[in-house]
């Protein structure tokens, strides 16, 4: 059976020792007739708090296990966005983490790019890397590493205006945060900060998830950054920064 984590109780942030990721898929939650309606009245309520918030599909965490030393397995499930309204539901027992992805963009002095949410997001005003929940393959296709790659490409394109195929995107980190969501990290390949920013600066703004950019080379440049902060990304920039080659 899938580990489930409690939501109650998140574990503190974590990069994980995932060198291999494997996806399976399993029934949704079933959730009681009071559950259902606790979380459509909280939905109702962000919903008229930001009415840009958009019920679509979104893959969700239903646990995970480690098989043999190294190898994660998710199981995940699909859902809609409404379906996090639970974290807020407390009588709600049901597993309310998400899967995303995210990019580690460098720049070619060594540096990591982060961005702040806009306003009009489930997270306004936060820093991350550049990325977001991952989509439900169509009926058919799978959801595997090839898949993550692909959106994370979209996520930093639509996010940045940087392209990068998905093949160019090297597995980096998996994270484990708050109620138990994973995050699965790939590696770009270095840009001049220039160009980075010319590119995003080309994103027409009404169209911008990020709407500030920033460029950070180790935790100590973390505190620079007003406003609240992804929970893993303390532990990923620390990471990068003992990782990066020196010079």
């Amino acid at each position: 059976m899938p580990e489930t984590p409690s939501p109650f109780l998140p574990p503190p942030a974590e990069v994980l020792g995932a060198r291999r990721i494997r996806l399976v898929e399993v029934p949704a939650a079933r959730l009681t007739a009071e559950e259902r309606r606790a979380r459509d009245r909280v939905w109702a309520e962000m919903v008229l708090a930001n009415p840009t918030l958009f019920d679509g599909p979104v893959v969700a965490c239903a646990g995970t296990s480690w098989p043999r030393p190294g190898e994660l397995h998710v199981f995940w499930t699909r859902v809609t966005y409404r379906h996090y309204a639970l974290r807020h539901v407390t009588a709600s027992a049901a597993p309310t983490a998400s899967l995303s992805v995210s990019v580690l963009q460098p720049t070619d002095d060594g540096r990591l790019l982060v961005g702040r949410m806009s306003p009009t997001t489930a997270a306004p005003g936060r820093w991350q890397p550049p990325g977001g929940a991952v989509e439900p393959p169509p009926d058919g296709e799978r959801l595997d590493l090839a898949a993550l790659r692909r959106n994370a490409a979209r996520e930093l394109a639509e996010e940045t205006g940087v392209t990068a195929g998905p093949g160019e995107l090297a597995m980096w980190a998996v994270t484990r945060g708050r109620y138990g969501s994973v995050g699965v990290l790939f590696l770009a390949p270095p840009q001049p900060e220039a160009a980075l920013r010319e590119r995003f600066g080309a994103l027409a703004p009404p169209e911008r998830e990020l709407v500030e950019l920033a460029f950070v080379r180790s935790p100590a440049d973390l505190p620079g950054l007003p406003g609240p902060h992804a929970d893993y990304l303390a532990p990923v920039v620390r990471r990068f920064a003992r990782l990066r080659p020196p010079g």
